[in-house]
């Protein structure tokens, strides 16, 4: 017996990115579900998606709510969440075969694009800190299931710190099931921002999430508003 899948993808401005994405879904995961949830785009992205997947449904701004709204409707048995400048390494067969062993959750390993020896080094501290911690980022394409997505509620609504937040809520209770085939994910953050600039960054703001720093003052140092 098959095990639907549901991608849920949220979006914002993301019209250089969501259709190579949702055509590269259609091809490799013929029989998955595919939502997309905006976040109030102001580009092309809504009418770009629109005749690319299954539901387009519009949410207010925050990741955590476009997840949560999407895993909402979702009508398959997993759900896998995924962002729009992120490709699942793993095959259609693989997932499928993977997801019945019946995990209740999990994620990716994950890939940059950069070609660059940084990356490497900066992926592979990624996938060892989220093997040890037992949590991941968006990069990583979390999976659960449907039913657990339902009776916890979903993501924190939170503007920053969601999927660390799930995570650690999740992993309390079952431990995750870690799929090693990589999502590969843009590596634009550290080409724009530059790679320690940007991996300094990151770890301060995990840092301050850790100290207790409100998940709204993490947003406004992160996007600098």
């Amino acid at each position: 017996m098959s095990v639907g899948v549901s991608f849920v993808i949220p979006v914002l401005n993301e019209e250089a990115a969501v259709v190579d994405l949702l055509c590269d879904l259609r091809i490799r995961y013929p029989m998955s579900e595919v939502i997309v949830v905006d976040g109030g785009s102001d580009d092309r992205t809504v009418a770009l998606a629109l005749p690319l997947c299954d539901q387009l449904l519009l949410a207010g701004r925050g990741r955590a709510r476009q997840m949560n709204l999407g895993g909402q409707v979702a009508g398959m048995r997993y759900v896998c969440f995924l962002h729009a400048d992120s490709r699942p390494g793993i095959s259609a067969v693989a997932l499928e075969n993977h997801l019945k062993t019946n995990p209740i959750w999990g994620f990716c390993h994950v890939r940059l694009s950069g070609d660059r020896l940084p990356f490497r080094i900066i992926e592979w501290c990624m996938n060892q800190r989220s093997r040890f911690t037992a949590v991941a980022t968006g990069d990583q394409m979390m999976f659960i299931q449907k039913t657990v997505f339902d009776e916890n509620g979903g993501f924190d609504d939170i503007p920053l710190m969601e999927d660390v937040a799930y995570c650690k809520r999740l992993r309390r209770v079952w431990p995750p099931s870690i799929i090693k085939t990589p999502v590969l994910t843009s590596s634009r953050r550290w080409e724009e921002c530059g790679v320690v600039p940007t991996v300094l960054r990151m770890w301060l703001l995990r840092l301050a999430y850790f100290l207790g720093v409100a998940p709204a003052t993490l947003w406004r140092y992160y996007y600098g508003s």
